[in-house]
């Protein structure tokens, strides 16, 4: 079990081996979820500027890809 203190101005000191754990480094946004049996704390792990495109390729799923590159250079 771990603890921290609260400061007067509202703020807390995660400790090493949580920080180490999580891989929480300085600029890193946590994020508190209230649960039926308490709060969470969770590291906010950002979003990659890449998950958006995941799967809109699935098309072309088992296609030959030196045909696909052909086939965009002819364009």
């Amino acid at each position: 079990m771990y603890r921290a203190k609260v400061t007067s101005k509202g703020q807390i000191t995660v400790p090493k081996e949580i920080r180490d754990k999580l891989g929480i480094r300085q600029g890193d946004e946590l994020v508190f979820r209230e649960t039926a049996a308490g709060y969470l704390i969770e590291k906010k792990v950002p979003e990659s500027p890449f998950d958006k495109h995941i799967g809109s390729l699935s098309h072309l799923k088992g296609s030959d890809p030196d045909t696909l590159v052909k086939e965009m250079r002819e364009r």
